[in-house]
């Protein structure tokens, strides 16, 4: 007896949309001209990738932590500013540095605060290029890059970033002392010179601002 052939089954594949996960890590996104304009690049990045993300229905989320201590520092495994994260993987396969004169300012440091300098394709930068940006995302987006990277060891909080955050508080409290008003202070000068501004002075009931 003939057997009658039997229609071919079709397994329907759901497609479930996957995030991209970028994360912004800084000290400072507000006076640091280094964090400043990462974070600009990176918007610029997205601008770039969003369409073709869209297209396989994927979301580019971007998260913005500011590292203001060193248990905060400690909790996101910071070790350097800014960093990057695309599904956290960080962008930079090495920490390299160089004095970053926006959060020497703003610690007060005599000895500086440094910040992550780039490297791609042959140039130094000072902020995250926009072209290394595009090609994480788009490696996330072809699946060549690593979604779960495997941990890394983390060493502790850097000694230069110790000094920040020991700098800036002390330089809270003077300020908090001062013969300002925090609200004054905000506005009476620009921030690259809050150092010689705002900063206590000799003079008795006396700071910078007056």
């Amino acid at each position: 007896m003939k057997q009658k052939a039997q229609a071919p089954v079709s397994a329907e594949v759901s497609h479930t949309p996957s995030d991209i996960d970028i994360e912004l890590l800084a000290l400072d996104l507000t006076s640091c001209t280094r964090c400043a304009g990462t974070l600009e690049n990176i918007e610029k990045a997205i601008e770039i990738v969003r369409p073709a993300a869209e297209a396989i229905g994927t979301r580019l989320n971007v998260n913005k932590i500011i590292i203001d201590s060193e248990a905060r520092a400690v909790r996101h495994r910071f070790s350097s500013s800014p960093t990057v994260r695309v599904n956290g993987l960080d962008l930079a396969f090495e920490t390299r540095e160089s004095r970053c004169d926006s959060c020497t300012t703003l610690s007060g440091s005599d000895e500086g605060t440094s910040c992550r300098i780039w490297h791609y394709r042959g140039e130094e930068y000072t902020e995250a290029p926009v072209g290394l940006v595009v090609e994480a995302l788009l490696g996330v987006l072809a699946g060549q890059r690593s979604a779960a990277p495997a941990p890394v060891e983390y060493g502790g909080v850097p000694e230069n970033l110790r000094r920040f955050f020991a700098g800036r508080a002390a330089r809270q409290n003077g300020a908090a002392h001062s013969c300002c008003d925090p609200s004054e202070q905000a506005n009476c000068c620009q921030p690259q010179a809050k150092a010689e501004c705002c900063g206590p002075t000799t003079e008795e009931d006396s700071c910078g601002c007056r």
